[in-house]
Protein backbone atom coordinates (compact mmCIF):
# COMPACT_ATOMS: atom_id res chain seq x y z
CA UNK A 1 0.00 0.00 0.00
CA UNK A 2 1.38 3.53 -0.67
CA UNK A 3 1.89 6.00 1.81
CA UNK A 4 -0.18 8.85 1.83
CA UNK A 5 1.62 12.20 1.53
CA UNK A 6 1.07 13.90 4.88
CA UNK A 7 2.25 17.17 3.91
CA UNK A 8 -0.23 17.87 0.69
CA UNK A 9 -3.35 16.41 2.84
CA UNK A 10 -2.45 18.99 5.66
CA UNK A 11 -2.30 21.43 2.77
CA UNK A 12 -5.04 20.65 1.39
CA UNK A 13 -7.20 21.17 4.34
CA UNK A 14 -5.92 24.41 5.51
CA UNK A 15 -6.95 25.55 1.91
CA UNK A 16 -10.32 24.00 2.43
CA UNK A 17 -10.66 26.50 5.07
CA UNK A 18 -8.58 29.30 4.39
CA UNK A 19 -11.10 29.72 0.92
CA UNK A 20 -14.26 29.39 3.17
CA UNK A 21 -13.40 32.33 4.72
CA UNK A 22 -15.93 35.25 3.27
CA UNK A 23 -14.78 37.30 -0.01
CA UNK A 24 -13.78 40.42 1.71
CA UNK A 25 -11.62 38.85 4.30
CA UNK A 26 -9.36 36.46 2.19
CA UNK A 27 -6.88 39.14 1.98
CA UNK A 28 -6.29 39.36 5.68
CA UNK A 29 -6.18 35.67 5.48
CA UNK A 30 -2.67 34.19 5.87
CA UNK A 31 -1.63 30.58 5.08
CA UNK A 32 1.87 29.59 6.33
CA UNK A 33 3.50 26.25 5.33
CA UNK A 34 7.22 25.80 6.52
CA UNK A 35 8.12 22.58 4.70
CA UNK A 36 11.52 22.41 5.63
CA UNK A 37 10.16 21.89 9.61
CA UNK A 38 7.27 20.72 9.06
CA UNK A 39 4.23 23.36 10.42
CA UNK A 40 1.44 24.24 8.83
CA UNK A 41 -0.49 27.60 10.16
CA UNK A 42 -3.79 29.32 9.53
CA UNK A 43 -4.30 32.87 10.79
CA UNK A 44 -7.31 35.05 10.32
CA UNK A 45 -7.50 38.45 10.24
CA UNK A 46 -10.61 40.25 10.16
CA UNK A 47 -14.01 39.65 11.19
CA UNK A 48 -16.61 42.83 9.57
CA UNK A 49 -14.88 45.26 11.18
CA UNK A 50 -13.58 44.18 14.02
CA UNK A 51 -9.85 43.19 14.00
CA UNK A 52 -8.93 39.26 15.04
CA UNK A 53 -5.55 37.85 14.85
CA UNK A 54 -5.73 33.96 15.37
CA UNK A 55 -4.78 31.12 14.44
CA UNK A 56 -7.64 28.52 13.99
CA UNK A 57 -5.13 25.91 12.53
CA UNK A 58 -1.75 24.74 13.60
CA UNK A 59 -0.54 20.91 12.57
CA UNK A 60 3.08 19.57 12.47
CA UNK A 61 3.82 16.83 10.88
CA UNK A 62 6.45 15.02 13.10
CA UNK A 63 8.44 11.23 12.93
CA UNK A 64 5.40 10.61 10.11
CA UNK A 65 2.73 11.44 12.93
CA UNK A 66 0.50 14.41 12.51
CA UNK A 67 0.52 16.32 15.51
CA UNK A 68 -2.92 18.77 15.80
CA UNK A 69 -1.58 21.68 17.76
CA UNK A 70 -4.89 23.34 17.58
CA UNK A 71 -8.12 23.18 16.02
CA UNK A 72 -10.84 25.60 16.40
CA UNK A 73 -13.04 24.24 13.02
CA UNK A 74 -16.24 22.57 13.62
CA UNK A 75 -15.83 19.46 11.62
CA UNK A 76 -12.64 17.91 13.69
CA UNK A 77 -9.45 18.31 11.82
CA UNK A 78 -8.53 14.51 12.93
CA UNK A 79 -11.95 13.37 11.45
CA UNK A 80 -11.34 14.82 7.88
CA UNK A 81 -7.99 13.20 8.11
CA UNK A 82 -9.31 9.96 8.61
CA UNK A 83 -11.79 10.40 5.65
CA UNK A 84 -8.87 10.63 3.59
CA UNK A 85 -7.45 7.44 4.46
CA UNK A 86 -5.05 8.63 7.62
CA UNK A 87 -4.90 5.71 10.22
CA UNK A 88 -5.87 6.99 13.97
CA UNK A 89 -2.64 5.73 14.73
CA UNK A 90 -0.64 8.02 12.49
CA UNK A 91 -2.83 11.04 14.59
CA UNK A 92 -2.09 13.09 17.21
CA UNK A 93 -4.15 15.49 19.32
CA UNK A 94 -1.55 17.56 20.72
CA UNK A 95 -3.69 20.09 22.03
CA UNK A 96 -4.67 17.20 24.74
CA UNK A 97 -2.34 16.80 27.52
CA UNK A 98 -0.35 13.52 26.74
CA UNK A 99 -2.14 11.43 29.63
CA UNK A 100 -5.63 12.39 27.96
CA UNK A 101 -4.29 11.43 24.73
CA UNK A 102 -4.75 7.41 25.54
CA UNK A 103 -8.59 7.83 25.85
CA UNK A 104 -9.11 9.56 22.82
CA UNK A 105 -8.74 6.68 20.01
CA UNK A 106 -5.81 8.47 18.07
CA UNK A 107 -2.33 7.82 18.65
CA UNK A 108 -0.61 9.32 22.20
CA UNK A 109 2.66 9.77 20.79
Amino acid sequence: MEKLDYQELVKRIIYKYANEQPKEDLENTEIVFDTERDRYLLYVGWNDEERVYGCPIHISIKDEKILIQRDFTEEGIANQLVELGVPTTDIVLSFRSPYVRQFTGFASV
